[in-house]
C-alpha cells in the first residue's frame, strides 16, 4: 500500500531527520501531473547510479553531504545547498555521510 501524498494546503515537514535518520526511507511527498517532490534518504556510502530524468530537477541537501557527478565533473553538495539540473542530464549521487535530499522534478507532458 502506498503512502498518501500531500494535498494542496498541507504542511510538509522537510526538517533534517537527525536522530531519526536510522530506519528512515525515501518518501514521495507530492506527485501531480506537473510536479514531483521527494525526500531521498541516502545512508553514508550509498550511491544512486548514473541516470537521467525527463524533467528539470533540483536537489537540495537537507542534511549530510553527497557527491554529484554531472556535466563531466564531481562536486560536493552539503547541507543548505541546492543544485539545478536540466532535463535529461545524466547524473549520479554518492552519499559521503548520512544524507537526506529534497528532490523536485518538473514533469514533462506530451502535446
Amino acid at each position: 500500500m502506498s503512502l498518501p501524498h500531500a494535498a494542496s494546503g498541507d504542511l510538509i515537514n522537510i526538517a533534517p531527520l537527525g536522530e531519526k535518520f536510522d530506519g528512515a526511507v525515501s518518501t514521495a511527498f507530492i506527485k501531480t501531473s506537473h510536479l514531483e517532490l521527494m525526500r531521498l534518504v541516502l545512508p553514508a556510502g550509498k550511491s544512486m547510479p548514473e541516470h537521467a530524468v525527463d524533467g528539470e530537477i533540483t536537489l537540495q541537501c537537507l542534511e549530510g553531504a553527497f557527491d554529484l557527478d554531472a556535466h563531466g565533473k564531481r562536486q560536493t553538495v552539503g547541507a543548505g545547498q541546492l543544485v539545478y539540473l536540466a532535463a535529461r542530464v545524466p547524473h549520479a549521487l554518492f552519499a559521503t555521510e548520512n544524507t537526506s535530499v529534497l528532490m523536485t522534478v518538473l514533469l514533462k507532458h506530451a502535446g
